[in-house]
């Protein structure tokens, strides 16, 4: 009697997705498809058919007088430290999260438009958003309402790192180990994955921002000058390395000398920026080292053997790749088209969700997602 009634429960539960599928192939007749790479420092969108239609920053300056936003992305950057009082330019993702949740809505608002251009579906488009390994239900919960309320029809989630190796083309759906480390502009996410799923991961806060925060304290502190953010970044595309480089860089800097009050420009070399990003750097070798030890000694055999696999902004870092190698013992690949690899990988589960379809979560829902 009860595997009669299992049979007939698997029967109904078939049914209920074929319908559910049949209507969703239905729904998208009238809708668009969106990824959304939602950064720390930069903005990706995938339009299902289209590919990556915006990279921009992740940045707003709203107007406080009238609460209106003024700009979004590259125009809003450019007034990042150069605005009057009453325009503030912000990052409402920091650390991988919402920080300001209207200004965020507003950032959505804008890209969701530009994404859809003058092709607005007439239902809301179905969104996948990457959200960093690790974020706490109400960090999700967020990021889906905020997708949601500036006309999303749904919205699902995937996990950054394996929307990364998605992207980079990795067999993850196999039983084999592959080892990503996203190193993004606010999160770092190291993540082993086997058959579609994680079985080991570790988010922590050492990332793009955090390098530039060490390069604006390292300055301060041995030269006494105070610099900004837009000019740490820029010291560390033109300068920064882990590894000792062959011939050595150095740029002229301009900032604030904080015993004076008056402008003083400064030479800073590689080496000056090698020892600010130091001790970050040992903390993301610590973390792939403890990812690897709590990592199953088969997957790690199938790591060690395929190597590690680097993403994101801070793979572009000189010499990183060489650091990881030397101190891990292990081959470390950068993927192609380090910055894009999560919305790439995103886009791609978009097209075929059929196949990754398992790989996506809702937030507190135990529904499958619904199949393209």
């Amino acid at each position: 009697m009860s595997s009669v009634f299992i049979l007939a429960e698997n029967r109904h539960t078939i049914r209920t997705r074929m319908l559910k599928n049949y209507w969703n192939k239905i729904k998208s007749k009238f809708s668009n498809d969106i990824a959304i790479d939602l950064g720390t420092a930069n903005t990706l969108v995938y339009v299902r058919g289209k590919g990556i239609v915006i990279n921009e920053p992740s940045v707003v300056a709203v107007n406080q007088k009238t609460n209106q936003v003024v700009a979004v992305g590259s125009a809003a950057k450019e007034m990042l430290g150069r605005t009057p009082q009453h325009i503030i330019a912000v990052k409402p993702m920091v650390g991988g999260v919402i920080s300001d949740f209207e200004v965020t809505e507003e950032m959505l608002a804008y890209l969701l438009r530009r994404a859809e251009g003058g092709s607005r579906s007439i239902l809301g488009p179905r969104v996948i958003v990457g959200v960093p390994a690790g974020v706490t239900n109400v960090e999700t919960r967020a990021v889906r309402d905020a997708t949601e309320s500036r006309g999303a029809r749904e919205v699902f989630l995937v996990d950054e790192a394996l929307a990364a190796a998605v992207g980079m083309r990795l067999p993850i759906k196999e039983p084999v180990g592959t080892m990503v480390v996203d190193i993004g502009g606010g999160t770092s996410d190291i993540v082993v994955v086997s058959m579609g799923g994680i079985v080991r991961s570790k988010g922590l806060k050492i990332a793009g921002d955090r390098f530039n925060s060490d390069i604006t304290n390292f300055i301060r502190a041995e030269h006494k000058v105070l610099i900004g953010e837009k000019t740490a970044e820029s010291v560390k595309i033109a300068l920064g390395s882990a590894i000792p480089l062959r011939e050595a860089l150095q740029t002229s800097v301009r900032g604030r000398d904080i015993i004076t009050g008056l402008p003083r420009e400064i030479v800073v070399t590689d080496s000056d920026v090698r020892d600010a990003l130091a001790p970050s750097l040992d903390i993301l070798l610590e973390s792939i080292r403890e990812v690897l030890e709590g990592t199953p000694p088969e997957l790690v055999s199938d790591i060690m053997r395929r190597g590690v696999h680097v993403v994101g902004g801070g793979a572009l870092l000189r010499g990183l790749s060489e650091l990881i190698e030397e101190h891990m013992k292990i081959p470390v690949h950068i993927g192609e088209e380090p910055l894009t690899a999560v919305a790439r990988g995103a886009g791609i589960i978009l097209e075929r969700l059929d196949e990754f379809s398992d790989l996506l979560t809702e937030p507190d829902s135990n529904e499958l997602p619904p199949l393209a």
